[in-house]
């Protein structure tokens, strides 16, 4: 009876589940234990702090990335950290500050241009080759390798030069750091995703689609792609983090963005080596501290969400560290507090005692077939040498004729 009347509240209580707990990153923040959650909120709290800042550029700001005079009063170079210029300024006069703060605006373009891309790109690849098969299937992988196996940053050095023609403008500078990124990522998506695809391909309900005649585009589009992507969420964060590091690659070693066009991190490293010799170290650390914390807030939440999508790892837990839980949930409940905490823990590590003894039997005690069980004719108990068994039940002994019952 009380199993009826709860249950319509049990159900009312799910379906009353606030909206935002549904949303992806909440749902896995909720299943994250332990150092998985931690690594999971610190790489969330990273990318969100770059994100926003990035996009708050113009407002967080206290100059533009090209400002060298604030109204009629020239920026000092080299001026160390100070209220007016809270992280010093460049030899060139640029507020550091502000060169950072507009550098991540940068960097999340190059990233959303270059990951957008190579994603959609590298995923059509791979789900058409991986499905099709045959000389296609052979000429794209063949591609594919042949761009895989030259170095990351070297593919991107010759790419910049043919895109951008030896211009350093917004155009010729962002976007054509943005395309050769691209370029390098491509066969990334196309492998990951043309090797889902080959293995999805064979299962049971994709064969069962094109038995019933199903469109060969619902089929590649519903059935195979959303099965053949569980790991985009992995490469996409990992291949943000390495767009960073191309990118500041591209600008340190002088195929970057000029002051004036753009801020960007490799371009001011690039010119605060010779600040670092004379003490000047304000103008490399900060850039690179940038650099650094980016890369890692994405690389951790990166990992973590690989480490949830995986059941294996999301359930990484003792077990009778979660009946704990369990037992702790289960004391907040009304009629629960006449036990003690350390009782209930007392009796999660007995159950655990039993569990484990009742699957590991004693052989002494363990029975032997054909010994010991057989009975006699007369349908009573015997022992193991033929006698009839005192213990047997009375109704069970044979009884005299004639006598009484």
């Amino acid at each position: 009876m009380t199993t009826i009347e709860t249950a319509p509240a049990a159900a009312a209580a799910v379906r009353r589940e606030p909206w935002f707990r549904r949303l992806p990153v909440v749902r896995e923040l909720g299943q994250s234990v332990g150092i998985q959650r931690g690594m999971l909120v610190t790489g969330l709290v990273i990318t969100l702090v770059f994100v926003l800042t990035a996009l708050l550029a113009p407002v967080l700001a206290p100059y533009s990335f090209a400002q060298l005079r604030d109204g009629d009063v020239a920026f000092p170079a080299q001026a160390a950290p100070s209220p007016e210029h809270l992280l010093g300024t460049t030899v060139g006069g640029y507020d550091v500050l502000s060169r950072v703060i507009w550098g991540s605006q940068t960097a999340l373009f190059v990233i959303v241009v270059a990951v957008a891309l190579s994603m959609v790109i590298g995923v059509l690849l791979g789900l058409v080759s991986g499905y099709f098969g045959g000389w296609l299937d052979r000429v794209l992988v063949v591609v594919a390798d042949a761009i895989y196996a030259f170095p990351s940053l070297l593919l991107a050095i010759v790419m910049s030069i043919v895109i951008s023609g030896g211009r350093s403008d917004l155009v010729g500078g962002v976007l054509a750091a943005a395309f050769s990124i691209t370029v390098v990522f491509i066969p990334q998506y196309f492998r990951v995703i043309r090797a889902e695809v080959v293995r999805v391909r064979q299962e049971a309900f994709v064969e069962a689609a094109r038995v019933i005649g199903t469109p060969t585009h619902r089929i590649l589009f519903r059935h195979v792609l959303r099965n053949a992507t569980r790991t985009l969420p992995l490469i996409l964060t990992l291949n943000a983090s390495e767009a960073i590091l191309t990118l500041a690659g591209l600008g340190f070693i002088g195929f970057g963005i000029e002051p004036t066009s753009a801020a960007e991190w490799g371009y001011d490293l690039n010119r605060s080596i010779a600040d670092v010799s004379s003490g000047v170290w304000w103008t490399a650390v900060f850039p690179g501290l940038a650099i650094v914390l980016v890369v890692l807030g994405l690389t951790l939440l990166g990992e973590s969400l690989n480490d949830l999508a995986d059941p294996r790892l999301r359930t990484r837990r003792r077990p009778v560290a979660a009946k704990v839980a369990t037992v702790e949930a289960a004391a907040a409940e009304p009629g629960s507090a006449d036990l003690t905490l350390a009782e209930m823990e007392e009796s999660v590590e007995s159950d655990a005692e039993e569990a484990a003894d009742a699957s590991d039997p004693d052989p002494a005690t363990a029975s032997v077939p054909g010994e010991g069980d057989a009975t006699t004719s007369t349908g009573s108990l015997a022992d193991g040498d033929g006698t009839p068994n005192d213990a047997a039940p009375d109704d069970e002994r044979p009884r005299p004729e004639g006598g009484a019952a």
